[in-house]
């Protein structure tokens, strides 16, 4: 194989005629001139490492306003939903700030910031991500559309283990039967739908509880006056939706930062001005003195303090923008301390003011800036609401990437943010729900307590999934993982007996909402999957291809027809289905299939797959355009495009080839094939050498093809022959592109049995069904005309 060497020109600091070092102003000044490719790098390692701090405090200052709202406006509505029938003994104010300060500890702080964000795919956080990071490293997708090219990509990260080591156990363990894939899918699917519930419940609770700082000022209101205005402001959130966070995401940080300075001097103040005593919180003998004390009573308070954590979830779901360091430092130095200071502050108030407990934190702010505060607190609220919404938006995308929802329309609104999205359909509905539980509930106490349902459901999957992530992925030590699960369980079993007591009391709202968006996930994946199982059984074999000939048996009119398919190999049943009852076919035949792997992006440049069906008279060719679960797939048009870009590179490629290959083997785009790389095999057995960097064109470059196939081409130069065959099959296909594109479609109908079950029936027959006719069309997705559109009905039983 032909290889070249690039020569890379260094740097080189002149030593100082003095002190005989080498000057670092010398070396800035070199790097602040014009230079070539690899200087411009230095220069760029030299100003990261230089300005690398103030480049992580910056990060850290934006990830306020996206990653900490909803975690910091759980002040406004803690102490309420603890002691909803007040306070008896001041010594349950210090046990039960005693409890917040070490679930804030626990959960957020260990569990979260330093253990679980460091679990994200590529950036990207949330149970998906977990989700796909298991996909890579074991085979526990219930959709089998991988191919092994699928691994090669930069952004497919995975480890390798031994086959004796407790990861590759687990493995085995985890793939062995299939009902173990299924409930590893299904545990995701709830932690899914409960963070879809969190972010109903997150803006009702946080503009509710900042909205009733008007009551407190003006006692003679009535509550529905607070509830209209809450109503008021959630319509005017949700109606923001279309413009994206981009547009105002530069007032987010601001503002949770002044939020989390004034919660933090007021805590102070109030420690210093009402009672010091709550400092005694911090030793953990008062937890046991609230237990013994209260009773049953102080077990289901845990409900209320559970509350003190909500928006962890959403930490992790939302951690795709920053770095890991910047989201640990801006905890640990601003959001930690400051959420301290606002608890414990609180809790000082209420040691001398214990009737004042159902609005503790308005109650406890200075007259003279009151208003200020409801003012930053209300704006806390919304940004706090919008941190849940984007995080709802981004993981029903994930979610639809993974063929696990229905299609719905999926707006990007921002260019340099990939993961900012708007999801008109969700978003209505999340409006209208969450509408619904303000106005039906009108108080903080049951949303909160359906609020705390949805948020440890969602812990406890995060958990669950964080064992095999340990396990296989970082493989962890046995005890390691034993001591991260025993303590992450301890406490949110805990906290998920004590949410059973108020299932009753609004923690059903949750449970309904998840339930009803997991029987539409579910039905959806199952459809779906059975969708791609007929494909995959019903498939035509490449021999019944070979023997219709060249014409497939019939006329080859002018055109190339792309036949959209969910398979990645083999020739879908449509096109069987379609040359048997039309006498004609296109003269150029693609069977395109796009599929979504389990990584957050697939880069432009390894997207497209391209190979060739058959013999090259045959004019058949394979595309696989690939995509992550955080990539947009582009308008037709520029689909196109790239497609057919792709396909004439790789018909270049081919010509430096020998032969043609009915293989498995794809070209990636700008890449060599494993076939490539480890030698062709010609038509006699000979192994033949490998093709040299496919932008050189030189005579010596190409290998002599001497097949069967290519027979009318002997007796010609190597150079001449690839040539001239290159340029003969592009002007074909360019020819036929001109003549026009025809986008082929599979309208498959699924149905259930006759011999089915009642309930097999309702699923396929009815929900199914409904969502296959209210969601969107594939030629709606692909963007594709109507006037270049011919849809192939097909019906098949599961």
């Amino acid at each position: 194989m032909e290889s070249s060497m690039e020569m890379t020109p260094r740097v080189e600091v002149e030593e100082d005629s003095d002190n005989n070092k080498g000057s670092m102003w010398d070396l800035d000044q070199k790097l602040d001139q014009p230079m070539d490719e690899e200087a411009g790098r230095l220069r760029n390692i030299y100003r990261e490492k230089k300005f690398s701090a103030l480049l992580l405090l910056r990060l850290a200052f934006q990830s306020l306003g996206v990653v900490y709202g909803d975690l910091g406006t759980s002040p406004l509505y803690v102490f309420y939903n603890t002691f909803p029938r007040g306070i008896n003994d001041s010594e349950d104010v210090i046990g039960a700030l005693s409890l917040i300060i070490y679930s804030l500890t626990l959960i957020p702080l260990l569990k979260y910031v330093f253990i679980v964000c460091k679990a994200n795919d590529n950036g990207q956080g949330g149970t998906f991500a977990l989700y796909s990071l298991l996909c890579r490293h074991a085979e526990v997708r219930t959709i089998p559309n991988q191919h092994r090219t699928d691994e090669e990509l930069t952004t497919y990260s995975r480890s390798t283990f031994h086959e004796q080591s407790f990861a590759a156990k687990t493995k085995r363990w985890l793939e062995r039967y299939a009902f173990r894939r299924s409930a590893l899918l299904i545990l995701v699917l709830v932690g899914t739908c409960m963070l879809i519930g969190d972010g109903i419940l997150t803006p009702a609770i946080s503009v509710l509880s900042a909205s009733g700082g008007i009551k407190v000022n003006q006692p003679k209101l009535s509550n529905d006056v607070v509830i209209v205005v809450a109503v008021v402001i959630l319509v005017g959130l949700f109606s923001m939706q279309h413009y994206g966070t981009d547009k105002v995401s530069w007032l987010f940080a601001p503002i949770v930062l002044l939020w989390f300075l004034l919660i933090g001097g007021i805590g102070l103040f109030n420690i210093w001005k009402y009672d010091t005593r709550v400092l005694k919180a911090f030793s953990p003998v008062y937890i046991y003195r609230y237990f013994r004390r209260g009773g049953r009573d102080s077990w289901t308070s845990l409900g209320g303090i559970m509350l003190s954590i909500t928006g962890t979830e959403a930490l992790f779901a939302d951690l795709s923008h920053f770095p890991v360091s910047a989201v640990q430092l801006a905890f640990t130095v601003l959001v930690f301390p400051c959420l301290l200071l606002a608890y414990s502050g609180q809790a000082a108030y209420l040691m001398q003011n214990k009737e004042h407990v159902f609005d503790a934190f308005y109650r406890s702010i200075p007259d003279r800036i009151y208003w200020p505060v409801f003012i930053v607190a209300t704006a806390a609220a919304v940004v706090a609401s919008q941190a849940t919404i984007s995080a709802t938006f981004s993981i029903i995308k994930q979610a639809l990437a993974l063929g696990c929802f229905p299609r719905v329309k999926v707006v990007h609104t921002s260019k340099k943010f990939l993961g900012q999205i708007y999801i008109p359909d969700i978003n209505w509905i999340l409006m209208i729900l969450c509408i619904c539980v303000t106005a039906g509930f009108k108080n903080q106490s049951q949303i909160g307590n359906a609020y705390g349902t949805a948020v440890v459901i969602v812990m406890l999957v995060t958990t669950l999934l964080m064992i095999l992530i340990m396990l296989m992925v970082w493989r962890c030590h046995w005890i390691l993982v034993l001591l991260f699960t025993g303590l992450s369980l301890v406490v949110e079993c805990t906290y998920f007996s004590a949410v059973l007591f108020k299932i009753d009391q609004g923690g059903w709202v949750p449970l309904v909402i998840a339930a009803a968006f997991l029987v539409i996930m579910y039905v959806w994946h199952y459809g779906t999957l059975k969708r791609y199982e007929f494909e995959m059984h019903s498939k035509v074999s490449m021999a019944w291809i070979v023997g219709l000939g060249p014409s497939l048996g019939l006329v080859r009119v002018p055109g190339i027809g792309l036949v959209y398919t969910e398979l990645a190999r083999g020739v879908p049943r449509i096109f069987s289905h379609f040359i048997t009852n039309l006498p004609a076919i296109h003269s150029v035949v693609v069977f395109v299939c796009v599929k979504y792997l389990p990584v957050y992006t697939v880069p432009e440049e390894e997207r497209f797959l391209v190979k060739r069906i058959g013999p090259k008279n045959f004019h058949m060719f394979r595309c696989v355009a690939r995509y992550g679960y955080k990539d947009l797939h582009k308008k037709d048009e520029d689909f196109e495009k790239k497609l057919f870009d792709n396909l004439f590179l790789f018909v270049r490629l081919e010509t430096m080839m020998e032969g043609c290959s009915d293989s498995d083997e794809y070209s990636l785009y700008g890449q060599q094939t494993e076939r490539s790389r480890e030698g062709l095999v010609n038509d006699n057995g000979n192994t033949t050498s490998s093709f040299a960097d496919p932008t050189i064109s030189s005579i010596d470059s190409i290998v002599q093809i001497k097949s069967p196939v290519h027979a009318n081409f002997t007796g010609m130069s190597s150079g001449q022959t690839s040539s001239q065959a290159w340029v003969d099959q592009t002007e074909f296909l360019i020819k036929c592109r001109d003549a026009g594109v025809v986008h082929i479609m599979g309208n498959t109908v699924v149905r259930a049995s006759r011999d089915s079950r009642f309930y097999k029936k309702i699923a396929v027959d009815y929900i199914y069904a409904f969502l296959r006719k209210i969601c969107r069309e594939n030629s709606v997705i692909f963007n594709v005309p109507h006037e270049s559109l011919l849809n192939v009905g097909q019906i098949f039983y599961v």
